[in-house]
């Protein structure tokens, strides 16, 4: 976890490093941030230009979004100057990507997490057709029809794929794959009957549920989402299942203590305004804003838990 920059300065090296730590904060920032985000319009996209927008007010210096494709972005933020002027904003691909294909990046070593920002809750949900009611019902239906059941997924390696994986590996169970190109595509092809099953982040299914042409079995986090109060976590029939999207601020990886710790500050209190939160919440986003500790901690688990699931199915990149 020390690789995550999970450490805090040691009390013993005293008061020359904290007051060095002191100075390099101490004139930040005096120009323009940029936070590498992925495409416009993308989750991580949306929730960047609000912090951008918050921080520029809070900070008295421009902070501009730049977009650039996902692998990109990633990138560009490991190669910046750590200096603190450079944040990406960014998923799980960041450290997922890694375990599916070689990158030219290390994901622990070349990025210092500031704070997990939000959780993009993933949700199980069935075409209304299927006799299931409940995780615990489509569990003895994938039973009693092993292989008969498909579920949409898009990308391989993505947090859909991974969550369904994860999914039959613990319920013992086992469904049919069928690949589409994108969330918007499954989600289509399940509320069409083409599939049986999507699991996928709730701003996609929010309007479809509400309408009835999709039922809400189970969200993947580990306690209900404000998003969708009334339906339960997977946990509850699966004990121990948890597959959450986490996302970010980050900054490469020998950005100074005191830069990181600073950002952390000023993020977290700009996440925790009403205001702000009334923005995120339609995206689908719930708020998290963590220590680095926290986020970095989160992290080291989900590279765990779907890296041995890589692993054992062999996944690779399309």
């Amino acid at each position: 976890m020390s690789n995550l920059r999970l450490g805090v300065w040691m009390c013993g090296i005293g008061i020359m490093v904290c007051g060095a730590g002191a100075a390099v904060a101490q004139n930040f920032p005096d120009k323009p941030i940029r936070i590498l985000a992925g495409q416009p319009g993308g989750g991580n996209d949306l929730a960047s230009r609000v912090l951008a927008q918050a921080l520029t007010a809070s900070l008295g210096q421009q902070v501009v979004v730049d977009n650039r494709a996902d692998v990109v972005a990633v990138e560009t933020a490991a190669k910046a100057s750590p200096d603190g002027y450079t944040l990406l904003y960014g998923s799980g691909s960041i450290w997922i990507g890694p375990l599916i294909q070689k990158m030219s990046y290390d994901p622990v070593m070349d990025f210092a997490p500031i704070t997990w920002a939000t959780s993009s809750p993933l949700v199980l949900v069935v075409n209304p057709a299927v006799p299931a009611k409940s995780v615990k019902e489509l569990i003895a239906l994938a039973k009693a029809k092993p292989g008969e059941l498909n579920y949409a997924s898009s990308g391989n390696g993505g947090n859909p794929h991974l969550a369904s994986e994860l999914f039959q590996s613990m319920a013992g169970v086992k469904f049919t794959r069928i690949n589409y190109k994108g969330g918007t595509p499954g989600v289509t092809a399940v509320v069409a009957g083409e599939a049986q099953l999507i699991f996928i982040t709730s701003t996609s299914l929010l309007p479809h549920i509400k309408a009835g042409r999709l039922r809400a079995l189970g969200v993947c986090n580990p306690k209900p989402s404000a998003l969708l109060p009334d339906v339960p976590p997977i946990g509850d029939a699966v004990p121990g299942y948890v597959s959450l999207q986490l996302s970010g601020a980050f900054v490469p990886g020998k950005t100074p203590q005191a830069r990181i710790d600073f950002l952390n500050r000023e993020i977290v209190r700009i996440l925790k305004r009403p205001d702000v939160q009334a923005r995120l919440v339609p995206l689908g986003q719930e708020v998290m804003a963590s220590t680095p500790q926290e986020f970095a901690a989160a992290i080291k688990a989900d590279m765990e838990i779907n890296g041995k699931l890589i692993r054992e199915l062999g996944i690779r990149a399309d």
